[in-house]
Formats: structure tokens, sequence, C-alpha cells
């Protein structure tokens, strides 16, 4: 029996612009990555995806990322230390005003798009992000790549942490997500995601682009949320994992 969480990163709407359908890809994931108003997302979308989350029985994380609106936090950035931490910590405490108001508590926190990036491979940026969460809350999860400095520095750190595959992204033999630049980076076939999950639930492997097998290990899924086909995937994931006899559940309910 294996137990995983789906999680999807959501709230990345912004005043008139809508991005994803989160209704929907709610009632199939058992956690989500909200946006914190510097990549995507605004107070009153922040507010409503806490809620929504809530109702449908979803945990919540947040989800910091790269004062960039314009290029959706995707975008690198240099920035040193100090500014990771203190970019880290603004957004946890803008998102979790809104939690607490709803009645609720923070499970985790995801870096997004650039900032994962950088975290998945600089210790530096790595170890001050793991160092702002723990002093914002030492009870909360730190999730990042697999294998990557994110989880190395928040274990350090103390914190419990999520190691994170993807089932929209392909990998290098490395075992980083290939560039959004490249072509084949993202997967919208529903079939090829879910052969991939499977691989990495079942195998403890994932196929690389160049289609070397590369050891990992997983807590939690993701599917973007602005992957337009992100509906069908979750939708199909689910219940491919569900007929392979995987438990989905949250990361704070996975024991």
């Amino acid at each position: 029996m294996f137990n995983i969480d789906m999680n999807s990163d959501l709230g990345e709407s912004y005043g008139q612009y809508v991005i994803g359908n989160d209704a929907e890809v709610l009632k199939y994931v058992t956690s989500v990555n909200v946006a914190c108003g510097f990549h995507a997302g605004d107070p009153h979308v922040m507010e409503k995806t806490v809620e929504k989350a809530f109702e449908n029985n979803v945990a919540v994380g947040a989800h910091p990322g790269f004062p960039d609106l314009r290029g959706f936090g995707r975008r690198p950035m240099t920035i040193s230390p100090e500014e990771a931490r203190v970019y880290v910590i603004y957004q946890i405490s803008a998102l979790n005003g809104f939690i607490k108001a709803a009645g609720g508590k923070l499970q985790h926190v995801k870096p997004h798009g650039a900032f994962y990036n950088m975290a998945a491979i600089d210790y530096k940026i790595a170890r001050a992000i793991a160092e702002a969460v723990y002093d914002v809350d030492s009870d909360l999860i730190l999730m990042g790549l697999a294998d990557g400095e994110l989880v190395k520095a928040g274990k350090e750190v103390g914190l419990k942490t999520a190691s994170e595959v993807f089932a929209d992204r392909t990998y290098t033999s490395e075992g980083i997500l290939v560039s959004r630049k490249e072509e084949g980076a993202v997967i919208h076939d529903k079939h090829q995601a879910a052969s991939q999950i499977l691989n990495i639930i079942q195998n403890g492997k994932v196929k690389a682009i160049d289609g070397t097998e590369v050891e990992i290990e997983a807590d939690s899924i993701c599917v973007h949320g602005d992957n337009y086909e992100a509906v069908e995937l979750v939708k199909h994931l689910r219940t491919t994992l569900l007929d392979a006899d995987v438990t989905i559940r949250s990361l704070t309910r996975k024991k």
C-alpha cells in the first residue's frame, strides 16, 4: 500500500486576469499551494482560494515566489540569501492571515517557479528559505524538489520536509526539471503523466528526457494549476492511483 499527497499551485489569478480552473482542480487534490501576491494572486484571490480549499477539505500551503508579476515568477533573478529570507517571511505571513481568519491552519510552504528551481540547486538560498520557514513556524512542512538542496536544508534546520515530484513536467538525467524553454518540458497528455507517476511511486524511478532512469522518492505529486489540461490531468491521475491501490491523502494525514 502506497500513500501519496496530490498538490496543485492555485490562486494565481490577479485582478481581472483569470488563470486556471481552481474550483474544479480542488475537487481532486489533497493539498494546494496558494500564490501569495508576489508572482501571482492578490488579497481577494488569496482569501477566496483559502476559503474554497477548506470547503473542499483540502490542506493549504504558502507558495512564495519572486516579486515578478509580469514574468509570473518564472524568470531567474539574482538575489541574496537575506532577500530570499525576507521574501519568504513576508509572503507566508500574508497568506497565514487569511488562513487564520478562515479558522484553518497552514500546512506547508513550497516556493514557486524560478525561486523553487534556484532553491533546488543553491544551498545558500535553500538554507535561507528553510530558516525563514522555521522562524515563522517550526511545525510547517517544507516542500521541495525530491533530492534537491531545499529538502536537505529543511531537514538540517529541523523542519519536516516533503519531497515533491511532478506529473506534468519532464526530468533531466540529473533529476532536476527540464527547463520550460526546452521542447518537451511540459507534459499535457494525461496517460503519459499517470505513467510517469506510477513508475515513481511503484519503482522509485523516473525516466529522464534522454531515456535514462533516475532514482527518486516522492511524498507529494504536483500538477500545475496553469496547465491548460490541469483538470483532466488531476482527474485521470487520481483515478489511476486509486486503481493501483494508492491512498491519496494530504501530508498531515499521511501517517
